[in-house]
């Protein structure tokens, strides 16, 4: 079974027993730190997934990282994956229970990348546009790519816009060299 599978699972468990509990939105929030926290520290994934390191020294580890940071259901579901034996399948977990707190709040997460910053009102009205296209609320992730020369290019789900000078140059490259 893949981890993505497996992830799948466990985080439609948390998710469910936070429903129970009231508090999808804390432990949205610990799985946000939780990723965090993975992302800055790939010697911390290394550990979690390591097959030779004891249960109880994972434990203590995250004891130590997210005692008293995160909810103590957090805190037990990590735990629990650790006692399992599914360390490893923790990141993953964490990203898809954002993904499915995310589906059922109508939350879409939109990438785009420019050439040059993009002002707060050009932000504001990509957001507004899309939320209006997609309906539900749109989180914008905004990058500046100088490559691009001008332009920008848009993602959203499996959609892709890209309206950059550097995308047009390399189509009629390909044009002219199909013609020559």
């Amino acid at each position: 079974m893949s981890e993505i599978t497996v992830a799948t699972r466990y985080a439609k468990s948390i998710i469910d027993l936070a429903q129970e509990q009231g508090t999808v939105p804390e432990i949205k929030a610990d799985m946000d730190l939780f990723l965090k926290t993975l992302k800055g520290s790939p010697e911390l994934v290394a550990v979690l997934a390591n097959p030779i390191i004891s249960h109880s020294k994972k434990i203590k580890i995250l004891d130590e990282i997210f005692l008293n940071k995160v909810n103590k259901t957090t805190l037990a579901f990590f735990k629990l994956m650790i006692n399992k034996g599914r360390g490893e399948v923790l990141y993953f977990t964490a990203g898809e229970y954002i993904n499915q707190y995310n589906f059922k709040n109508h939350i879409t997460k939109a990438n785009v990348t420019s050439a040059t910053e993009l002002s707060a009102a050009n932000k504001a009205t990509l957001i507004a546009e899309l939320q209006q296209s997609i309906g539900g609320t749109v989180v914008l992730d905004a990058k500046v790519d100088p490559a691009l020369i001008g332009g920008f290019v848009l993602t959203v789900g499996d959609r892709q816009v890209d309206t950059s000078i550097a995308a047009s140059l390399k189509k009629l490259k390909k044009e002219f060299a199909v013609q020559a």
